[in-house]
């Protein structure tokens, strides 16, 4: 239980209602900033602005995945107004505050670290990005088949990449009965894809790989579909990114050549936001109560 600990939101998507449900469940004080335009309400979670007078009590700080851009603007699908999350607000959390998110920017990760705030990034933790690759997957393979016209069974498909969503998604389209090649660049990456029943190759001989692919789907987050290799790729060919903007594809020189690619960053969120928002706040419910238990809360 989090009986008397202070858990304040910033903004987010449907996901974080999941978490929000989990933390009044608990009986933690629930604070809400940036739903004022959130139709249902929850009894025991009170909506406030973002100022430092409502921050200093609070023992968790909650972010969306991304948690801020560059410049501090955090997004919320439940606000119209503009929200920054800036180091006048980092200057008025107690210093054991936990600031939680998906993922950290440049941005967010040195402004705590210049104050000492301790930042918790969930999807760096292996539980997290293995659940949340399940409906990574799913909306991957829905991206597919809405924008193809063969069937995934039988088509020859490429995978860059070997993470967590990068092996669940090799699994689930071999099993689908797609021919699954999967670019990697690490031995014991090479050796997994060899022992799964699939066909590795390493990720500097892509442009040898593609001239009769049909689905090519990146996981890297890095420039890999580089104009060199869409040159060599069928114009029927369909590219599915599924990394962090801006994604590992040429995007530009794909559209000139005919290629339709899709950025599909954040697809939990999207295809299963209460299933993602589960995730989430399950993984959330476990780290704040080791905080609790911590400080001998």
């Amino acid at each position: 239980m989090l009986t008397g600990y202070h858990v304040a939101f910033i903004g987010g998507d449907a996901r974080q209602l999941e978490v929000i449900k989990k933390c009044i469940q608990l009986d933690a004080g629930v604070t809400l900033i940036g739903f004022d335009n959130l139709e249902s309400s929850f009894s025991g979670a009170t909506k406030k602005a973002l100022t430092c007078d409502v921050l200093k009590d609070v023992d968790a700080l909650i972010l969306p995945i991304v948690g801020t851009d560059d410049q501090g603007n955090v997004e919320s699908v439940f606000c119209s107004k503009p929200l920054q999350f800036l180091e006048e607000h980092v200057v008025c959390l107690k210093k054991n505050c936990v600031v939680y998110t998906g993922m950290a920017k440049p941005y967010l990760r040195t402004l705590l670290t210049r104050h000492k705030i301790a930042l918790v990034e969930l999807l760096d933790r292996d539980d997290v990005a293995i659940y949340n690759s399940i409906p990574t997957v799913e909306g991957a393979l829905m991206m597919a088949i809405q924008n193809t016209d063969i069937t995934i069974h039988g088509s020859q498909v490429i995978v860059l990449g070997l993470g967590r969503v990068g092996m669940s998604l090799a699994r689930s389209l071999h099993a689908l009965g797609a021919k699954v090649r999967v670019g990697a660049k690490r031995p014991e990456h090479m050796a997994r894809i060899y022992e799964m029943g699939l066909t590795p190759f390493h990720i500097s001989e892509l442009k040898y790989q593609v001239s009769n692919v049909d689905i090519i789907f990146n996981t890297i987050p890095h420039l890999v579909i580089t104009a060199e290799v869409i040159a060599q790729m069928l114009q029927t060919a369909l590219i599915i990114d599924l990394a962090s903007k801006p994604g590992g594809t040429d995007f530009r020189f794909a559209e000139r050549r005919g290629i339709k690619a899709l950025l599909a960053p954040g697809l939990p969120g999207i295809v299963a936001p209460k299933t993602a928002g589960q995730i989430l706040a399950n993984a959330l419910a476990r780290l704040i109560a080791e905080q609790s238990q911590d400080r001998g809360e």
